[in-house]
């Protein structure tokens, strides 16, 4: 059975990743980890998830129980993600990380690490988001330029980045296949005289409200037509098995850094 850690387990993600490890038989809780300043320290980390008690206590730093895991799962922020990082590469275990927000140096710092362990980062672990970026990959250049492309994303009111990265990760992919780069054509909402839309631009339109626990739409708009491949997430469990399936998977893995498309075999 595959050793797991998992930080920020006193979230409603971190929650959601024991129930999924607890369920998951290849699987075995080995150690998780919060903030100084959460509640959860000191809890039973099954029994705060409500997966039952499974004797594994919701400690601070990893570095001092990084014999209770080989692969350590980080669904985050970026500071606590690049402190666990640091971590995993001195001591030499494998990382499945979904934080989003981490900007260019922290990305860059991600690759750097790569080169000693093995890591899947993905803004997204479901099966069905990862199979929309492919679609997306076959859809954006068989519609070319004579399609504009949108790209709405909803999100819950406690989200604290904008747009998400599963969003942005579909912009680069969208992009790309049709030769653009993201950052010299993304527009980012729209307000006030805005003037007719360029046509190579890629538009951006973020929702926060309530409970919603993810919703995707790449819209490509033409002539008397729309095209739309949407993702709509009812539950973070979704998210959390693919992390599981992450996990065992880059366990087998030598040094490198990989998405879930290489997981997936897609």
């Amino acid at each position: 059975m595959l050793m797991l850690g998992i930080n920020g387990a006193g979230g409603r993600m971190g929650q959601t990743l024991v129930r999924a490890c607890v369920e998951d038989e290849k699987m075995r809780l080995g150690a998780a980890f919060e903030a100084a300043s959460s509640e959860a320290l000191g809890a039973d980390a099954g029994e705060l998830a409500g997966a039952g008690r499974t004797g594994v206590i919701v400690h601070q730093d990893p570095r001092q129980y990084q014999e209770k895991f080989e692969v350590l799962v980080d669904f985050t922020v970026p500071e606590c993600t690049m402190h666990s990082l640091r971590i995993c590469r001195e001591f030499g275990k494998s990382m499945v990380i979904g934080t989003t927000g981490l900007d260019f140096a922290q990305k860059k710092t991600l690759l750097e690490a790569s080169s000693e362990i093995s890591i899947v980062f993905a803004p997204n672990m479901s099966t069905g988001v990862n199979l929309c970026l492919k679609l997306l990959q076959l859809a954006a250049p068989a519609l070319g330029d004579d399609y504009d492309i949108e790209i709405i994303e909803a999100h819950h009111r406690h989200k604290v980045d904008a747009p998400s990265g599963t969003a942005l990760r579909m912009g680069e992919v969208v992009a790309e296949s049709l030769g653009r780069n993201l950052d010299d054509c993304a527009v980012y909402g729209r307000q006030g005289h805005t003037g007719p839309r360029d046509s190579r631009t890629i538009g951006f339109e973020t929702i926060r409200a309530g409970d919603i626990v993810g919703e995707h739409t790449v819209m490509f708009s033409g002539a008397g037509e729309r095209v739309e491949i949407t993702h709509r997430a009812s539950s973070r469990m979704s998210f959390a098995r693919g992390a599981m399936r992450a996990a065992a998977w880059v366990a087998g893995q030598g040094p490198g850094l990989f998405d879930m498309q290489d997981v997936l075999g897609i």
